[in-house]
């Protein structure tokens, strides 16, 4: 199943690049005054890491037969730098070939050096109006509005977790955009920083939980207690947790064992959340 990661990477490497959708075309508010370009290093295996983002953006994948459900993908990186490949881009890809839509978000870093920017008041706030985008460009991206949800891994596992606990029926002011709901479909979590006070009840979003055995003890048994905490509330929730695993492990054609079926496993779950139906 996974053969074709393998094929891919050169490939997203060296083709054409997928579309790019700034979320604010004007400037995003907060980075008044910040031109500087993100820049880009590569990592082992040729993956791209970036960094000193200010003008944060959507990279979208839609699938040639669409089933209306689209995620948004937020990659990890400690806040610092985004790990934009293993923890978004191929994932996207994936995604895509079999019908669902996938955004990758580039948000601002809340703790790379010299960063002015928080995380709940900046990168949460990417995160929001990615939700709303995609929402308010649905026919174009061939997505369902109600179908729409979100994924992170890391520390975007962070910002996926707090869009799923403080959202909103849509803001007054502004552009069309801001007056839709902020409230993703459902959430998908991967080895994530579990936020602090998260307002748990029936209504939040339903959860596919995912890390390793041997990630830190705040992700390894946080991610069980979320779970529990989920079903108390009375949310819906699917916990995975894949023995001798650690962090970080993304999908990459390197994966063995039956981690590298994590997203497989997500695919099923959102087509058993009825989140696949193929649009009236």
């Amino acid at each position: 199943m996974m053969r074709w990661l393998a094929a891919l990477i050169p490939a997203v490497l060296l083709s054409a690049d997928p579309a790019v959708v700034l979320l604010w075309p004007r400037g995003a508010p907060g980075s008044e005054g910040k031109t500087g370009e993100a820049s880009t290093r590569i990592a082992g295996a040729g993956e791209r890491v970036v960094s000193g983002v200010h003008k944060p953006a959507l990279t979208v994948y839609l699938p040639e037969k669409p089933s209306g459900a689209g995620v948004i993908i937020a990659p990890g990186g400690g806040h610092r730098e985004i790990w934009s490949d293993h923890e978004g881009h191929y994932v996207a890809r994936w995604l895509s070939e079999r019908g669902v839509a996938g955004f990758v978000l580039q948000y601002r870093l809340a703790r790379e050096k010299d960063s002015t920017y928080t995380v709940e008041g900046h990168a949460l706030a990417d995160m929001q109006r990615a939700i709303r985008m995609v929402r308010a460009r649905a026919a174009e991206f061939q997505v369902d509005g109600q179908r729409v949800g979100v994924m992170g891994f890391s520390a975007g596992g962070e910002l996926a977790a707090l869009a799923a606990s403080r959202y909103d029926a849509g803001l007054t002011g502004g552009d069309g955009v801001d007056g839709m709901s902020s409230r993703p479909a459902f959430q998908a979590l991967v080895y994530p920083a579990i936020p602090r006070g998260m307002n748990l009840s029936k209504e939040t979003p339903a959860a596919f939980l995912v890390c390793g055995e041997n990630d830190r003890q705040n992700i390894s048994q946080g991610l069980p207690e979320l779970y529990l905490a989920m079903k108390r509330a009375g949310a819906s929730a699917e916990l995975h947790v894949y023995a001798g695993v650690g962090h970080g492990f993304g999908l990459r054609p390197t994966m063995k064992g039956a981690v590298r079926e994590w997203v497989a496993r997500f695919y099923e779950w959102l087509e058993g959340r009825g989140f696949l139906q193929s649009p009236k």
